[in-house]
């Protein structure tokens, strides 16, 4: 699970001695294990989630067809733009009238590589209250969203501006799948790893990598210190037992969690993590 790289690690590289396990989806991994190992880690790929198709499309594919009834496109997350593009394809542009808000740079870069716009986006931030603190989502009273997520995603977005008036869609288009039979590989990786830092995204992925490990392998993860994206990701390591204070990403992006990642491995935490 390891990715290959060309370059030996000398002793003055900041990662060298430095496993850092990355549980991001594989199609998401590539660039940020190479950024690992260009500053001497050892990047192990080992993903907690899958993205995969939606069973029945036929919902979301009903909203796309009538986006001109909305006012306002959410879309939470690259996975949400690239297995919605599929299905917008029906369509040559979106409405004018309708905005296109961006959960993230990252998402909003997705949205352009389809050729599609972007008219709001965080500046800073890059979670659901980074986008609820944008003025646009405190003018939605009376205006129709319709969010792109996975199924069963978070509801606090979709609650909150319900909250302030809106009325709200829900366009599901992937599903979140915890991978099967990887347990022993994971055990195997926290016993021979004794510094071990760990790249999280999501509190889905937290409890899949915390269930996957099982009883012996739990008090071996515990250890281990965590890179996670938000507060809440933070909140839960906490729950779960983790004994390190988890470091949080400060800026969304690969280079973000490599930063991140860096302050993990010299044993270091920042903001209120």
């Amino acid at each position: 699970m390891s990715m290959p790289t060309n370059v030996s690690p000398t002793p003055t590289d900041p990662l060298a001695g430095v496993t850092v396990l990355v549980t991001r989806p594989r199609h998401q991994a590539g660039r940020l294990c190479q950024l690992i190992e260009a500053r001497g880690g050892r990047a192990v790929l080992f993903p907690v989630l899958e993205i995969t198709e939606i069973e029945d499309s036929s919902p979301a594919r009903e909203l796309i067809a009538r986006l001109e009834e909305f006012d306002f496109a959410i879309f939470v997350s690259a996975n949400a733009v690239q297995m919605a593009a599929p299905m917008l394809d029906s369509r040559v542009d979106f409405p004018a009238c309708l905005q296109v808000a961006a959960i993230g740079k990252r998402t909003a870069e997705a949205l352009q590589t389809q050729g599609l716009r972007v008219d709001i986006v965080p500046q800073e931030g890059f979670t659901s209250e980074a986008l609820l603190a944008m003025p646009e989502m405190h003018e939605v009273q009376g205006k129709n969203v319709v969010i792109f997520r996975g199924a069963g995603g978070r509801e606090a977005l979709g609650d909150a501006l319900t909250q302030r008036g809106a009325q709200v869609s829900y366009a599901e288009v992937y599903r979140r799948v915890r991978p099967a039979g990887e347990g022993v590989a994971l055990t195997k990786i926290l016993e021979e790893n004794s510094h071990l830092v760990i790249v999280v995204t999501s509190n889905e992925g937290l409890q899949n990598l915390f269930d996957m490990a099982g009883q012996q392998g739990q008090p071996l993860l515990q250890r281990a210190v965590l890179v996670v994206m938000s507060k809440r990701n933070a909140e839960l390591a906490r729950g779960l037992g983790f004994s390190a204070p988890p470091v949080v990403v400060e800026r969304a992006g690969d280079e973000g969690l490599l930063d991140a990642a860096l302050i993990a491995a010299r044993g270091k935490s920042r903001g209120d993590s």
